[in-house]
């Protein structure tokens, strides 16, 4: 049977403190709060210093660099220690915020013996941690669902894991445990060749914990709950085994063959899976999969496109550069470019003043480092233009969804309601990241632009409620002005992403006439322009059957296609927050 909630909790600390150089650590998941401060409390128990990190920590704490401080006043390059320079255990907050390079950092650092990692994953549905660090970890944690009550105090017995990380080396693999468990990975759908790997220390961990000095099935089947549950596809609970293959007759076997293995000497794989099957709900499968798609989706940060700049932002290394206008200098990184050289320019200024090496001192004079002067009037602080180094930052440009609504006839009225519903729906989610928000509306003989790029969530449902229905369906009209106002939207340092629904039965062509085919040949030919023009899109197939010329069309704009037919305002709104990465 698999744990009990808050046993799984209690288990997966305490393998954990068992051996956590070979399970690499664990990934929590849970929001700031009392609850998880009774699991982190008892992260205590682990062997290893704990070093907290957050996910704007710069390399120089990571790995060390110079100490600006003790070169200047020694005069010989001195270096700090970072944070992985010893065996630690990382404490990564918000780690759903990660950046790749991070992840990256910390990934190679795991890969290195000695580090383990607990990362605190604070995110929503749609947020996850880095797949490169998830893929390390090998225990899950989800405190989602559990209250207060159904806790209790986590009270390590210091003992007991001593005496269990003491046993550690002697515990015995059975000769076919490794491939059992990569027999297991692969029936769950999990393709990282890690997940064997770290589903063995857990196994091992738990028969040192439990004193056994062998794995037994009980130890295969808690590693199989609280390291393969997590990362199963959802999918593979419904997948049926293959057919096995037929047995030929008996008497056409040769001799020679060895004895089948009795029933006594095999692993119950089967139980295996189900265990991990059954160690976490579906839907928190179908979510962890969906978060992973979504983060690494284009422009699925929920945000819009990276603007190097100068003057604002989040801080970015700082390059060496000249200075010119509206730049700014990053005092420190220049002084810290110095230091390391001051030693051989004293002793050249000093040369060069016909001084001795030793008799340099007194303020900094950067106009003319190399003039002769008196020893009074030697620079303490010889800068030259390629120590200067200039500030950098990395502004997010505001997001712009660009809704293109199919009003016409053919678009039943209940199918309008329908699409009105959401999104309003998703208007309030934009309004809580301060997106812009375009509407435009096609029927008739054009396209007609509703409301300009807006934060107000008010005017946008006024005129969205207002929006007719009725008419004929010039999709080309609807797509020729969702790309003028896509690419205003660009001009003015806006992000856009065009959001296109419609039933697909384009009758009206650029030219204004009645003429489907052209109207098609002109729909699909502007949504080659705006696959050029590489505008995200989004196609939102409202028919009660999905349409083929919708999906060509999609594949045209480069973009998603997703086909709702019977989708309610609340299915058709979070389906479209997925796609757009919201």
């Amino acid at each position: 049977m698999a744990l009990e909630p808050w046993a799984r909790v209690e288990t997966a600390l305490a393998l954990l403190a068992v051996d956590p150089a070979g399970l690499k650590g664990l990934w929590l998941r849970a929001r700031a709060g009392p609850l998880r401060d009774r699991v982190t409390l008892a992260l205590s128990a682990i062997p290893l210093p704990a070093r907290r990190l957050h996910p704007g920590i710069e390399d120089q704490a990571l790995f060390g660099g110079l100490d600006l401080a003790a070169t200047l006043a020694g005069g010989v390059a001195a270096r700090t220690t970072g944070l992985l320079a010893d065996p630690a255990a990382l404490v990564l907050a918000m780690a759903e915020r990660c950046p790749p390079g991070l992840a990256a950092r910390l990934g190679a650092a795991l890969d290195a013996p000695g580090h383990s990692l607990i990362a605190l994953d604070e995110g929503d549905a749609d947020e996850a941690l880095p797949p490169g660090l998830a893929d390390r970890l090998a225990l899950f944690v989800d405190l989602e669902g559990l209250g207060w009550g159904d806790s209790q105090p986590v009270v390590p017995d210091l003992a007991r894991l001593s005496a269990a990380r003491a046993a550690l080396p002697q515990v015995e693999l059975p000769p076919d445990a490794a491939e059992t468990l990569a027999r297991v990975a692969a029936t769950l759908g999990i393709a990282s060749l890690r997940a064997p790997t770290l589903a063995l220390a857990a196994a091992r961990a738990g028969a040192a914990l439990a004193g056994r000095s062998a794995v037994t099935d009980d130890d295969l089947r808690l590693a199989c709950d609280l390291v393969y549950a997590h990362r199963a596809l959802p999918a593979a609970a419904e997948a049926e085994p293959p057919p096995a293959e037929d047995t030929p007759p008996e008497d056409t076997l040769p001799d020679n063959l060895p004895p089948e293995p009795q029933d006594s000497d095999r692993f119950p794989e089967e139980m295996l899976v189900e265990a991990a099957r059954a160690a976490l709900p579906a839907d928190l499968l179908a979510r962890l999969a969906a978060a992973r798609a979504a983060r690494v989706a284009k422009g699925a940060t929920g945000s819009g496109a990276a603007k190097a700049g100068n003057r604002r932002g989040r801080p970015l290394p700082s390059r060496a550069g000249r200075l010119g206008s509206g730049q700014r200098i990053d005092l420190v990184a220049t002084l810290r470019a110095a230091a390391p050289w001051q030693p051989l320019r004293r002793a050249q200024a000093a040369l060069a003043a016909g001084l001795d090496a030793g008799q340099s001192g007194g303020v900094a004079d950067l106009s003319h480092p190399l003039s002769p002067r008196s020893p009074s009037t030697l620079p303490a602080l010889l800068l030259r233009p390629s120590d200067i180094r200039l500030k950098r930052f990395m502004e997010m440009s505001d997001r712009v969804l660009i809704f293109a609504v199919d009003a016409s006839g053919s678009s039943a009225m209940a199918r309008l309601a329908e699409t009105k519903g959401a999104v309003e729906l998703l208007l309030a989610q934009a309004y809580a990241r301060r997106d812009h928000v375009a509407l435009l509306a096609f029927r008739g003989r054009a396209a007609e632009l509703i409301l300009p790029p807006t934060r107000s969530l008010v005017q946008t449902k006024r005129r969205l409620a207002g929006l007719p229905g009725g008419g004929a369906t010039p999709l080309a009209h609807g797509l020729q002005m969702a790309l003028a106002v896509g690419q205003q939207a660009r001009a003015r340092g806006l992000t856009p992403t065009i959001a296109l629904m419609t039933d697909g039965r384009g009758n009206i062509a650029l030219d204004g006439t009645a003429n489907r085919a052209q109207a098609e040949a002109d729909a699909l030919q502007l949504a080659r322009v705006i696959g050029a023009a590489r505008l995200p899109a989004l196609v939102i197939d409202t028919a009660s059957r999905p349409q083929p010329a919708l999906q060509t069309l999609a594949r045209a704009l480069g973009g998603t296609y997703l086909a709702l037919p019977r989708a309610d305002a609340h299915r058709m709104a979070v389906a479209l927050s997925g796609a757009l990465g919201g």
